[in-house]
């Protein structure tokens, strides 16, 4: 099963960044996660920073464009298959880096594609 990095990851469960932590995990997929804050969601650490990470299939995007700007050249770097823009996070300049460097940039809901079973 492929790997999720779930950007924007909190401990506060109302949050949909929790939320998806949670299904990812209800649906078998193994999830990374990283946060303004370290903590813990369902037993995934959450760590903070640009910790060295392979193997990332998925980046799911829980944070506004503003604050998307210092991920851009960790994302890519990390040579994602995608990358998830949830709604509210939808990033024009970010999104056309991505594909340009050959990734699939999806505005998508990561709650509503496992739902249906499109994930």
């Amino acid at each position: 099963m492929s790997k999720t990095l779930v950007i924007g990851a909190t401990e506060k469960t109302d949050r949909y960044a929790y939320k998806a932590v949670e299904q990812l995990l209800h649906h078998s997929h193994p999830v990374v996660a990283i946060g303004q804050k370290a903590g813990e969601v369902l037993g995934v650490k959450i760590q903070t920073g640009l910790p060295e990470l392979k193997d990332i299939d998925t980046v799911t995007l829980y944070v506004g464009p503003a604050n998307q700007i210092s991920y851009y050249d960790y994302i890519l770097s990390l040579k994602p298959r995608r990358v998830v823009f949830n709604p509210g996070t939808e990033n024009p300049e970010f999104e056309k880096r991505v594909e340009e460097a050959g990734i699939i940039a999806q505005e998508a809901c990561t709650l509503v594609m496992l739902s249906i079973g499109n994930y």
